[in-house]
């Protein structure tokens, strides 16, 4: 495969995601009630009773890792979808047409990032309504977006990698569950590290979650693009979760 026919399958991907999107359009705010219960209830309550007083507004503090959570957590279900189109046949069908697995797995990796991107959108808002101090830039906002995306393509590809491993929806969800509360509780999103357990701390700089909502707190809140490091980091996490996603493709048909 050349590589024109390689962006152009990537593309394809892309597209088709872009329209199960326009077709479910409720599906996008009704994944998002409760990232957005989280901003508003949870994010409100903590800010009066200050919990946290060393993060200035628990509000605008939280939002950031509320996107993260719920952009995650959408990234992470996207391979349910690979089981169900191996229970119809429609995955077979698929990989006998002449189109690069690598172009398939970054394709569906760079789609499962833009649907979960969505909720970087609706959370934002409603972290705005709700009273967070989010910097206005319409760079930083393109930017905190781009990132949202980038990130999500490698919790896609973790993913694809687990569905090419699991043969039932309900494992699948159950693997899901298990990665995505660990992942948000064991980051930054909700509390600073440093307040954090022993054996927490130990875990938190290995999470890439961490390093996401370090970016958007940094982009968002305090107008800073000194991301280079986080961004690294991040790039490490995506170049091996789609490798790896890559490799075990060929096991969802087995």
């Amino acid at each position: 495969m050349n590589y024109t026919s390689f962006i152009s399958c990537v593309l394809t991907m892309i597209e088709v995601e872009l329209r199960r999107l326009r077709r479910d359009p409720i599906e996008v705010f009704t994944r998002a009630i409760q990232p957005v219960l989280w901003v508003t209830i949870f994010g409100s309550v903590m800010a009066k009773i200050r919990a946290f007083p060393s993060v200035g507004d628990y509000v605008t503090f939280i939002a950031p890792g509320v996107i993260m959570q719920s952009a995650t957590f959408i990234a992470l279900a996207y391979g349910i979808m690979l089981i169900f189109e191996r229970e119809a046949g429609l995955l077979k069908r698929l990989l006998t047409v002449p189109i690069s697995r690598a172009a398939i797995v970054l394709g569906r990796s760079l789609a499962g990032g833009i649907r979960a991107s969505t909720q970087y959108i609706v959370v934002l808002i409603a972290a705005i309504i709700a009273g967070a101090k989010i910097d206005l830039n319409p760079l930083g906002l393109i930017i905190g977006w781009l990132m949202t995306i980038y990130v999500a393509m490698g919790f896609t590809g973790l993913s694809i990698f687990v569905a090419s491993t699991l043969k039932t929806r309900e494992r699948f969800m159950g693997i899901v569950g298990a990665i995505s509360m660990p992942l948000f509780f064991a980051s930054n999103a909700l509390y600073p590290v440093d307040i954090m357990p022993g054996f927490i701390k130990i875990i938190a700089p290995g999470n890439p979650l961490t390093y996401t909502v370090n970016i958007l707190r940094k982009i968002l809140i305090y107008d800073n693009y000194n991301i280079l490091v986080d961004l690294a980091a991040l790039t490490a996490f995506n170049a091996l979760s789609i490798t790896v996603a890559f490799r075990c493709f060929s096991k969802i048909v087995e």
